[in-house]
């Protein structure tokens, strides 16, 4: 724990066999639990975690990266986190820093905690494909400037967020692909929250998961829409179900229920 708050790791898999053990030898002490989410993965992913000693949850069908993190969320909620940090168990990003990051929201600093591919510059130097660069600086720019907010970039998958911040977000409205992530960190923005970010080196290597240019496409397309959407619902022309807050105020459980019915 720190500062007597609960730290749940949370690792959305798929066909991460080869990467997993790596990564998780790295997770640091101070985190209590660690979740893998695999989505119905083709390899031997799940026999490992279980052998690793996680806690495992199993997709009978592949449902996507963004519906594998609406399951790894809601199963770290269901356990009692108060911090979650999602790692990618690809070994792409730095498990090392899920302390530092998680740290920085127990002792109330910010809400949400970026792990950037950007800050320090290690992005190209870490192996990152030069048109995702390209892409990630453009996309990066054009969200802040119609956000207004000062984020490095708004890609990564490495983040850490607090409990209270997970359980006011709409997350079942969001995206079961590859956009979900950027929606996520939108709807936080469109709430005011607390963002920061910290330097992380990042790897690419063939058994780092990555997409290729049609999806990317696909997801630079997606992220367009979802500013603008943001745009149109803080100005009031139209909002769509991702801005529509505040979500159902029930019991602080029910949110976490709904997911974990949803993707059981």
């Amino acid at each position: 724990m720190i500062n007597d708050k609960m730290v749940v790791a949370v690792l959305p898999a798929y066909n991460a066999e080869k990467t997993l053990a790596r990564t998780v030898s790295e997770i640091p002490n101070a985190v209590d639990a660690c979740i893998l989410v695999d989505d119905h993965s083709t390899d031997s992913t799940v026999e490992l975690a279980h052998r690793l000693g996680l806690q495992v949850h199993v997709h009978e069908r592949n449902r996507g990266y963004g519906g594998n993190q609406k399951t790894c969320y809601a199963a770290a909620l269901d356990i009692g986190a108060d911090i979650v940090v999602m790692l990618h168990p690809d070994y792409q990003y730095s498990p090392l820093l899920v302390e530092p990051m998680a740290s920085m929201i127990a002792y109330g600093v910010y809400d949400i905690v970026l792990g950037s591919r950007i800050l320090g510059g290690g992005a190209l130097s870490g192996g990152m494909p030069l048109y995702k660069y390209i892409a990630n600086r453009a996309l990066t720019l054009f969200q802040n400037l119609a956000l207004g907010a000062k984020l490095s970039e708004y890609h990564t998958g490495f983040r850490a967020y607090s409990r209270d911040m997970l359980l006011s977000l709409p997350l079942h409205a969001n995206s079961e692909d590859f956009v979900f992530d950027n929606q996520l960190l939108a709807q936080c923005i469109y709430l005011g929250a607390r963002i920061g970010e910290v330097s992380c080196p990042t790897r690419y290597f063939p058994q780092a998961s990555s997409i290729n240019m049609k999806r990317s496409t696909i997801y630079g397309l997606s992220v367009l829409k979802t500013t603008l959407d943001c745009v149109a619902a803080r100005a009031g022309l139209y909002r769509k179900p991702i801005f529509d807050f505040p979500p159902l105020q029930l019991k602080e459980e029910d949110p976490v229920a709904l997911a974990l019915e949803e993707f059981s």
